[in-house]
């Protein structure tokens, strides 16, 4: 299993690391069933499965978090990731992943000072005026150094961990085998859908280390809010920032996680309702928004201003997702059990559910809130409520709404920390009704028009070329339908393996048959010698057919 998929001698021994992890934390059956133990038997690696008893008492989800904080960046990443899926997850889960922290050892400047030296073409000194060695902050990719330009402005240059990008490489290949076996051979963890969610995390944590990428996207959001000076996005400096270093203005103001203790000349209902309007801005007007707005990455600035930062992990919405977002929620917020009902099913249109439970439990659940004010209308657990459901009902969200509703969660927790009356309900309204109104204008009515009535001409006109070749291909015998069973491959595959056996065993009854020939014939000349040869390859051939069938059994 895994070792026929590694492909690759260079990851086993992280794959050596990963089992050994997990078997300590007690995951021992996890690892024996999706083939990792046999793959380190064979390369004569040994585990040692005794369950520590302090290990033992953790309940499943905290052994889970700290195997992944053991096993370094990429799955604490993953972590975090997983901590927005609460389609896929129940909240004890969601809350374990939450603890995940993204900090790192900090590394000595010097050792930074080569790649730094590359990435800005000349010393660190020559460009900066004033450069501080010790870090604001480390993390598993990358740790912040404060600085000062020759003309005073104050800087963060934002550094990637020297070798970071091929250990996290080794590890995403892990992963996506991994989450390939799981599939296939632990149908009860399916649901979960790990090659979807490993398939995301990879393009997201990709895009995390490219540091470019980083900027281009606080230029956009930047662009968004150029008419709101309430809104603060830093300045990218883009003569030394690249894919290893980013290097942007340093923002002076007090962080979201000390909102509680803001000082006088701060007006907290209006600092929520700024934060508010530009988070929904983002999400449902321009459909490009900062995926993380944590505590860690806001800042309140005087003026009543507010700061983002760190733009390496963002959220898209299409138009057609935006406007199904804008049904859904102005469904909850107008008691539409119908409407919110019709939303989610489409969502989940290929997961495998009873559509009308569904319909049935979604109606009952928003007919709960009839009559409930506005303002008394928790829209976040009210969004929590609706994942839950439809985890419970194994269904699982795309995972752009899975990141927006974790924005939306996560918004309206630290509106309601700035100010205990915040309305998100009320705040979200005019937007909710902008996008409808926008995507049922006539312009844009016509416009979806001419793009159907465009791709459907062009659909007939190929439709002569494609029937041509359908036909030439019958023609030359090389018409071939493919079809996807993967029982049946599985089925293959055990079939190969009996065969194998079977293989061996005729061999070594030939050879024991043989040998006995030739034992009785006492002619010298080493003959004999040839059939006690035969003898012991009968013995190794019987122990490798009953190896194989014990291991196979087990």
């Amino acid at each position: 299993m895994l070792w026929e998929a590694l492909g690759a001698a260079r990851d086993l021994g992280r794959v050596h690391q990963i089992a050994a992890v997990l078997v300590r934390y007690g995951f021992g059956g996890l690892v024996q069933r999706i083939g990792m133990a046999s793959a380190l038997e064979r390369a004569g690696k040994a585990l040692h499965w005794r369950e520590p008893e302090d290990l033992a008492r953790l309940e499943p989800p905290a052994r889970v978090r700290r195997v992944l904080e053991e096993l370094g960046p990429t799955f604490v990443k993953l972590g975090q990731i997983l901590a927005t899926r609460g389609d896929l997850f129940p909240p004890e889960w969601i809350a374990e992943f939450g603890k995940l922290q993204d900090a790192a050892p900090a590394l000595p400047f010097d050792d930074l000072r080569g790649q730094l030296v590359e990435d800005l073409g000349e010393a660190p000194e020559a460009v900066f005026a004033e450069l501080d060695p010790l870090p604001l902050a480390a993390a598993s990719l990358a740790q912040v150094h404060r600085a000062r330009l020759a003309d005073g402005t104050a800087v963060v240059l934002k550094v990637r961990r020297p070798g970071i990008r091929p250990v996290i490489e080794a590890d995403l290949r892990l992963l996506d085998r991994l989450a390939e076996i799981i599939e296939k051979e632990m149908p009860e963890l399916a649901r979960y859908r790990p090659r979807e969610v490993i398939r995301q995390f990879a393009h997201s944590l990709r895009r995390e280390l490219d540091f470019s990428a980083e900027g281009r996207n606080a230029e956009r959001i930047a662009a968004l809010f150029a008419d709101t000076p309430e809104i603060v996005v830093p300045r990218i400096h883009w003569q030394w920032t690249g894919e290893r270093l980013n290097v942007q203005d340093f923002i002076e103001g007090i962080p979201g996680r000390q909102a509680g203790a803001l000082p006088d000349g701060f007006d907290r209902r209006l600092l929520a309702r700024r934060g508010a309007d530009a988070v929904l801005r983002m999400i449902l007007e321009a459909g490009f928004f900062h995926a993380d707005p944590h505590q860690g990455n806001v800042f309140y600035l005087p003026g009543n201003r507010i700061a983002f930062i760190d733009f390496g992990m963002v959220g898209r919405l299409p138009e057609a997702r935006r406007f199904e977002v804008a049904t859904l929620m102005h469904g909850l917020v107008d008691r539409d059990a119908r409407k919110v009902a019709d939303v989610l099913l489409d969502w989940s249109a290929d997961s495998n559910g009873d559509a009308e439970a569904l319909r049935s439990e979604i109606e009952a659940f928003v007919d709960d809130y009839h009559g409930v004010a506005l303002k008394k209308l928790d829209l976040g657990a009210l969004l929590a409520d609706v994942v839950a459901i439809l985890r419970e009902h194994g269904l699982a969200l795309p995972p752009d709404l899975a990141l927006m509703i974790k924005a939306f969660i996560t918004l309206e927790g630290m509106g309601r920390q700035l100010d205990p009356d915040f309305d998100i309900a009320g705040e979200a309204a005019p937007f909710l009704r902008e996008v409808l109104l926008a995507h049922l204008a006539p312009r844009a009515i016509a416009r979806r028009g001419w793009e159907a009535l465009l791709g459907g001409v062009q659909m007939l006109a190929g439709l002569p070329q494609d029937l041509g070749r359908l036909l030439r291909a019958a023609r030359r015998g090389k018409l071939q339908l493919e079809v996807d069973v993967p029982a049946l491959k599985s089925f293959g595959d055990r079939v190969d393996r009996a065969a194998s056996r079977l293989t061996m065993a005729i061999v070594t009854a030939a050879l024991i048959v043989g040998s006995s020939i030739v034992m009785t014939v006492d002619r010298g000349g080493g003959v004999a010698t040839l059939g006690l040869l035969g003898f012991v390859g009968a013995v190794l051939c019987g122990l490798w057919v009953l190896v194989s069938v014990w291991r196979g059994g087990r």
